[in-house]
């Protein structure tokens, strides 16, 4: 939804079509190593989340440096995650949601868009924190995902906020807290974690543009600032607050001093939860 919306007024700014290619799988590995091996010509940028940050911590192997092979150009906007349940589990409270869980060791799955992902590492960590052992299944992207919970063969999904406002809002998922620091301002009814009883318990995700490390800078600062001024624009950034986003529009800079210290928080989750993948 973000990279179509924001492709929308790419095309107007830049006067020509600015196209958006889903590449899912891998945690979105494929589709950053197919942005590392790309020119640096602006014809290839790179919209992604915090799943980038994670990946050198999580994948024994990867084909490219999540840092130093590409160009930040902005963050755009950071989205909390929320942990929302099927319908028909009749669980309204983190309380609820823990006993179950734990009454159900090893039964009890939960939905992410893949492995290594924010998502995927929330519920690790809540495994950790709670002592309960639900299963994780990856999915190819957020959609199948979601679609699944909704169809109730997925119980759970610790899911970015974006992604499910609407199925909260028409009651096709119940939400039962949010993870982050205050309550969102779209669903002011759901608690955060810690109000909920599980404090420290903070994750969201986040959409960025990069592109390939050999772009020349004045190309970077020419198409970050066109990026940069599409986000800000009125209707932009309420779309996207309308989505439960916090709207950013960083500098380069500040963007990739962001991802050092995401990458560095990241690390530590992988190693207390000791997920891993091949």
């Amino acid at each position: 939804m973000v990279a179509r919306a924001l492709a929308e007024k790419m095309t107007v700014l830049r006067g020509h079509a600015v196209l958006v290619e889903n590449k899912p799988g891998a945690g979105t590995t494929l589709a950053a190593a197919q942005v590392a091996r790309a020119q640096g010509d602006g014809l290839t940028l790179y919209m992604t989340t915090s799943a980038h940050t994670i990946s050198a911590s999580i994948y024994k192997k990867l084909d490219y440096h999540p840092i130093d092979d590409f160009a930040p150009l902005t963050l755009i906007a950071k989205v909390p995650l929320v942990l929302v349940v099927r319908p028909g589990l009749n669980i309204r409270t983190l309380d609820d949601f823990v006993r179950h869980a734990q009454a159900h060791p090893d039964k009890m799955a939960y939905a992410s868009p893949g492995n290594g992902t924010a998502q995927h590492l929330a519920g690790a960590m809540f495994n950790v924190a709670q002592q309960t052992k639900m299963v994780h299944v990856p999915y190819k992207g957020d959609a199948p995902a979601i679609t699944d919970v909704l169809g109730g063969s997925v119980d759970a999904m610790f899911a970015t906020l974006t992604g499910v406002l609407a199925h909260i809002a028409s009651g096709k998922l119940q939400a039962v807290a949010i993870a982050h620091d205050q309550r969102v301002e779209k669903i002011p009814k759901i608690p955060t974690f810690a109000q909920a009883g599980l404090k420290n318990f903070e994750y969201s995700t986040w959409f960025g543009v990069l592109a390939p490390a050999s772009m020349r800078n004045k190309l970077r600062e020419r198409i970050g600032q066109d990026i940069r001024s599409a986000v800000l624009m009125p209707e932009m950034r309420q779309k996207w607050v309308d989505m439960g986003a916090e709207v950013v529009a960083s500098e380069p800079a500040q963007f990739h001093a962001f991802m050092q210290e995401e990458s560095r928080k990241w690390q530590a989750a992988v190693q207390i939860s000791a997920a891993e993948i091949d």
